[in-house]
């Protein structure tokens, strides 16, 4: 059930945060930073390893099909030792792989290594989320609008600072990406409290069992094609821009600027005037129209597209996450983890089915497919939109919050 508000009540601000919801954002940042730092050093890994895009590619796929099939087990895994062990557990995991991932000689090592960073990622993502809408102050509201803040500056600096570093040496982002994580674990050790452990030990089944939820099942398979479209615009563009390191990290730091603003400031003040359903059909005709951009335009073109790309893509990062932890009762940690093993899997087939498309036909070819993916996730709406009508309450609660406050002086 969802709290109503009180009139008149002060709805705390959004950047009175206690330090434990800092540490965890800034680790989360750093997380998401993992996502898009190897972006402008594909083709030099392709060209220093000797392999061909869609080898490379495989640096996304084996990050997020194992990122996606762990998602199974972050429940399991912090209902049974807590969220701040299980946190320190996946940060751990990244510090080694990533450091690992650096010293690789050959694409088939730095894939392996991905696959173990994948893992960790997975169990520090999805319990970070729990942790911040937790300790949060002013609700779940808040917390996911912080959550994809730190997904939204995560994935713009991540392009700029694996272009920075990478423009050294391509295996320094890995390095630096090592060396910062270690910074979280250290903030998190210190800052954030043990978290109590549930009343209840989540089952390994009820990630599966929750997406039998009509409105949870609707939200995670139209995320899946729309994470199709989404990695596809970030694991195959690279090879298409034809810029070096400097070019594609400042056209990727645009594009997650975008991200971030969308998501923090634009998703918000549209799920209240139109609500969060439509805010998902607008975002995903929006990436359509990119991804024919993406597809048939020149250069310039492209690069316009690629940066505006992260409008939609913020919007319905806030708008996913919103839905799913708000549509059905499921408990948030279980719902989180249902929804992502479905989306991720869409983010780990797109890198390498893109390119391979490309290779074999054209490089527009990705795009096209990526544009068909959005419609067919409009579609899924549409004709499963009843499973989605208690998000309308949400909406309402949120823009009657927002009509409760005091005038400003």
């Amino acid at each position: 059930m969802h709290a109503q508000p009180v009139e008149g009540a002060a709805k705390p601000g959004l950047l009175r945060q206690p330090m434990s919801v800092w540490a965890t954002a800034f680790a989360a940042v750093v997380a998401f930073m993992g996502i898009g730092l190897v972006d402008p050093i594909l083709p030099a890994i392709a060209k220093n390893l000797k392999a061909t895009p869609s080898q490379v590619s495989l640096l996304f796929t084996s990050y997020f099909l194992i990122t996606a099939v762990a998602m199974l087990i972050t429940g399991w895994v912090s209902s049974r030792i807590g969220g701040k062990r299980t946190l320190m557990i996946g940060l751990t995991l990244v510090v080694l792989f990533a450091a690992l991932a650096g010293t690789s000689d050959t694409v088939g090592q730095l894939v392996g290594f991905r696959a173990g960073w994948g893992l960790g990622n997975a169990l520090f993502v999805a319990t970070a989320l729990a942790v911040i809408v937790g300790a949060a102050s002013g609700g779940a509201e808040s917390a996911i609008i912080l959550y994809e803040a730190a997904l939204g500056i995560g994935i713009s600096l991540g392009p700029l600072v694996g272009a920075l570093l990478g423009d050294m040496n391509w295996r320094f982002p890995f390095f630096g990406t090592a060396i910062l994580m270690a910074v979280g674990f250290v903030l998190i050790a210190t800052l954030l409290k043990p978290t109590p452990k549930p009343a209840e030990k989540t089952p390994l089944s009820a990630p599966i069992r929750a997406l039998g939820h009509g409105g949870l099942k609707t939200t995670a398979f139209t995320a899946l094609f729309y994470n199709y479209a989404f990695f596809t615009v970030l694991a195959w563009t690279p090879f298409v821009l034809h810029m070096n390191a400097h070019g594609i990290g400042l056209v990727f730091f645009g594009w997650g600027v975008m991200v971030a603003l969308a998501s923090v400031f634009g998703a918000p003040a549209l799920q209240r005037r139109i609500g969060t359903v439509r805010v998902m059909h607008l975002a995903l005709a929006l990436l359509i129209v990119f991804q024919l951009g993406l597809a048939t335009l020149g250069h310039t073109g492209i690069i316009v597209s690629t940066i505006l790309s992260g409008i939609p893509i913020g919007l319905n990062n806030t708008a996913f996450t919103e839905a799913a932890m708000e549509v059905s009762d499921n408990p948030r940690p279980v719902a989180s983890a249902g929804y992502n093993f479905v989306r991720w899997l869409g983010g780990g087939i797109a890198p390498y089915f893109g390119s391979k498309l490309a290779e074999r036909f054209s490089d527009s070819t990705p795009y096209y497919i990526g544009a068909a993916c959005c419609a067919v996730a409009i579609g899924i709406l549409v004709v499963r939109r009843r499973h989605l009508e208690s998000l309308e309450r949400v909406d309402i609660d949120h823009t009657f919050q927002d009509e409760a406050l005091p005038a400003k002086a």
